[in-house]
């Protein structure tokens, strides 16, 4: 098992404790931080970032290892030291790469469903790509490459790292003294994931405050500006897959529609947001013009809506270990093939959220591709017991009976 799957194993349950703690200590102060479906969809976003990379899916454009074989001009021998100057440099080129995330428009996708939510809390934090599949961030290591750090103290600093992140996505720590000036705080973050004028594109560190002072992009928390979270062109879904693509759907439409060819290629490369002049007047989009005036995305759910969404979830967090505990036991086709059938399954449920009758294609699809992945583990002579089939194959039967009950009984319909 690799050492991201075992990081992985130990951090999920101690997210899911925080979480608790936090929704626990909220309801004792009387503040409202978490929306059952928003929480649903956080979570099961970080389900797909996690399975995916636990799959290891995706290019990497150049890999660390070969800049080291390449570029090493002095190597640093003492490991405490090696180990320091990784984690700088991991800070360091999380920043610019983060940067670049909200500077460019087609990097904008890569980020775009962690900004997504409209509230802010702990599980949000989990709401993690799985549209940034070709990786460039090594050119940001090149530093450490320089000096010969090793690749494998990467391979175990880069997910202590990403989980370091989560702490700070939390409305109830206010501002932390001292530590303001050298941390990145839920002070400093809330900034971060501000949608108000004066807060946007502000505070991009990750770990250490001194990038952001260090190169004009620092933003104080203002006690006269409350923060209002979300983005700016809303994302009006709770399905995470969607929210992946969104704004890559909607470069491509404007591509096409674009009368001047130089429009078609430079929209891809330009600032965050921007859009060619005919197309921009023709084909308006939703845009929030004052956050003050923001109306939160919520779809009416019944109870029973929301308590199988949960239980649908709970599965799906399942199934992504069993995923893990499956790499190496069954050929890696069969593993996406399974990954597939998970997002699926999580776009259904999300999908049901959203009162979207798509909810009802993506059983039926859930369904005839967990019956051919359970046809092909049986063709590769993949041992699963006559109970655990029968089990299996009940549970798709049920799971789409109940997700079209739901749909036509339980739901405020909307439109594709």
């Amino acid at each position: 098992m690799n050492t991201y799957i075992i990081a992985v194993s130990i951090a999920i349950p101690i997210f899911i404790i925080l979480i608790g703690i936090e929704a626990f200590v909220a309801s004792k102060r009387g503040l409202q931080i978490n929306h059952p479906a928003d929480m649903i969809s956080s979570l099961s976003s970080g389900i797909t970032n996690t399975t995916r990379d636990g799959i290891g899916f995706g290019l990497v454009l150049i890999s660390y290892a070969w800049l080291v074989d390449h570029l090493t001009i002095i190597k640093v021998e003492p490991v405490w030291l090696a180990v320091i100057i990784a984690f700088v440099v991991e800070d360091f080129a999380g920043y610019w790469i983060h940067r670049l995330n909200h500077s460019v428009n087609i990097f904008w996708n890569r980020h775009i469903i962690h900004h997504s939510s409209e509230e802010y809390n702990l599980s949000c934090a989990l709401r993690q790509s799985i549209s940034n599949n070709l990786k460039f961030g090594a050119f940001f290591f090149i530093p450490a490459a320089l000096l010969g750090i090793p690749p494998y103290l990467f391979a175990i600093i880069s997910p202590i790292h990403l989980f370091m992140q989560f702490w700070y996505h939390t409305r109830l720590i206010d501002k932390m003294g001292l530590l303001e000036n050298i941390l990145v705080t839920p002070s400093h973050h809330r900034v971060h994931h501000a949608i108000n004028r004066e807060y946007i594109d502000k505070n991009y560190s990750q770990i250490f405050i001194i990038w952001d002072k260090l190169f004009g992009t620092f933003q104080p928390e203002e006690k006269s500006i409350p923060p209002v979270y979300g983005i700016l062109r809303p994302a009006h879904t709770w399905n995470p897959v969607i929210i992946n693509f969104k704004h890559l759907c909607q470069i491509l439409k404007d591509a096409y529609h674009a009368n001047n060819f130089v429009d078609k290629i430079r929209i891809w490369f330009m600032p965050l947001g921007w859009r060619p002049n005919d197309v921009k007047d023709e084909f308006l989009l939703e845009t929030t013009e004052n956050p003050y005036l923001q109306k939160k995305y919520a779809p009416k759910n019944s109870n029973f809506q929301l308590g199988w969404s949960w239980i649908q979830f709970s599965l799906a967090g399942i199934f992504m270990f069993i995923i893990f505990y499956s790499v190496g036991e069954i050929s890696l086709l069969i593993i996406n093939l399974i990954g597939g059938v998970l997002l699926l399954h999580i776009m259904s449920y999300t999908f049901l959220l959203d009162n979207n009758k798509l909810a009802m294609v993506m059983e039926l699809l859930k369904f005839i591709s967990g019956c051919f992945v359970l046809f092909l583990l049986h063709q590769n002579d993949f041992f699963i017991s006559n109970i655990i089939y029968v089990l299996i194959i009940s549970y798709l039967i049920v799971s789409m009976g109940i997700t079209i009950y739901l749909f036509n009984n339980q739901t405020t319909h909307q439109p594709i």
